[in-house]
This record gives structure tokens, C-alpha cells and sequence, in this order.
């Protein structure tokens, strides 16, 4: 399946990995398995990793994920969130997809390395140190 999760309970994040071609239906139910998954934490970051991804979805596709992330945020709270992406093109739907959905974590950010992802995550406060091209968001 082209999308995988795994719960780090130490951390309190979901790591998302999106890989080859990834289609909306398992977007979707991505957000059905998230929202069924007992181990999900309250509150949970969420390091979501497009590096594999191969497939670019329309914005009407963008739009009906970030719609199901919505609705999962009834039974999810989400914290922040890091989206890894590589090229341009994956980039800026990324940076799409996260700015539809920027009202559902407390920050986000978009990074070209796992690495920077991770640090973004592990930082302790959205203040002077957050990466340029970053965001803090209320919850």
C-alpha cells in the first residue's frame, strides 16, 4: 500500500510515508485507519514523508484530503506538522496541502530533508528558531 504509518508513542508523532503512486481513495483511507487506530496519540505530530511518492494529485484531490484530515481531526487532534518533499512540483503541492490544512495543526512546515523535518519537529517552541518558510498556527 502506498501509504504506511507508524506510531512513535515516545515522541507522539505519526509518520506518514506516501510512496509510488499514491491515489486518493488511500489517502482517504489512510484517515479511516488513523481514526480506528487505538495507539494514535492526543495532540500527535505528524512527519509526513512524500519523498517516494512518483504521482502529483489535482487540487480537487488535495482538497478532498485535507477535507478527510478535517473530519479525522474530530476523533485526531493533531499537534504540528513537518511534510517532506523533493522537486519543485512536489513541493508546491505540498505546500498546497499544507496550507489547506493549516488550520488543523498548531504549526507546519515544508522541508526537503527528513532531517530538517524532524529537527522542525523537535524543536520546543514556534518562536525565533523556526525555519524560514514556516508556520505557527493556533490550535
Amino acid at each position: 500500500m502506498p501509504v504506511t504509518y507508524r506510531i512513535d508513542p515516545g515522541r507522539r508523532r505519526i509518520l506518514t510515508r506516501c510512496t509510488g503512486e499514491t491515489t486518493l481513495p488511500e489517502v482517504l483511507a489512510h484517515f479511516d485507519e488513523l481514526e480506528r487506530d487505538p495507539r494514535v496519540p492526543g495532540g500527535a505530530d505528524v512527519l509526513l514523508d512524500l519523498m517516494g511518492m512518483t504521482s502529483l494529485p489535482n487540487v480537487g484531490q488535495l482538497r478532498s484530503a485535507a477535507d478527510r484530515a478535517a473530519a479525522a481531526g474530530g476523533k485526531v487532534r493533531f499537534g504540528a506538522i513537518a511534510i517532506v518533499s523533493d522537486g519543485r512540483d512536489a513541493a508546491g503541492m505540498a505546500r498546497a496541502f499544507e496550507t489547506l490544512t493549516a488550520r488543523l495543526f498548531t504549526r507546519s512546515g515544508v522541508f526537503s530533508s527528513r532531517v530538517e523535518a524532524e529537527k522542525f519537529l523537535e524543536s520546543a517552541s514556534a518562536g525565533a528558531d523556526r525555519p524560514a518558510g514556516t508556520k505557527k498556527r493556533k490550535p
